[in-house]
């Protein structure tokens, strides 16, 4: 497994386990990040309207489009530890 793999695992599970809950648009952030780091670019159909979260989700997610799955990676483990996940280098 590469480092930057083992580092975005890490920052997966560190997340689950903040000192604090972040705000909202920061869930999103971090939700956008992880998707694009795990899976790549957008897919599937948006959700509904009325599926707020959902496709709040998506909307985050379908922005990061064109991003790398180890630029969304790396930017994923640094919004971790700025939010005091212990993730290793």
């Amino acid at each position: 497994m590469t480092e930057i793999n083992s580092s975005f695992e890490q920052a997966a599970i560190a997340a689950k386990s903040l000192p604090e809950r972040p705000d909202n648009d920061t869930l999103l952030q971090m939700y956008a990040l992880y998707k694009q780091g795990s899976s790549g670019d957008v897919s599937g159909d948006k959700p509904g309207f009325f599926d707020f979260v959902a496709s709040a989700k998506y909307e985050a997610w379908e922005k990061l489009s064109g991003l790398s799955m180890d630029d969304a990676k790396k930017q994923y483990i640094d919004l971790v530890k700025k939010l005091g996940g212990s993730v290793e280098d």
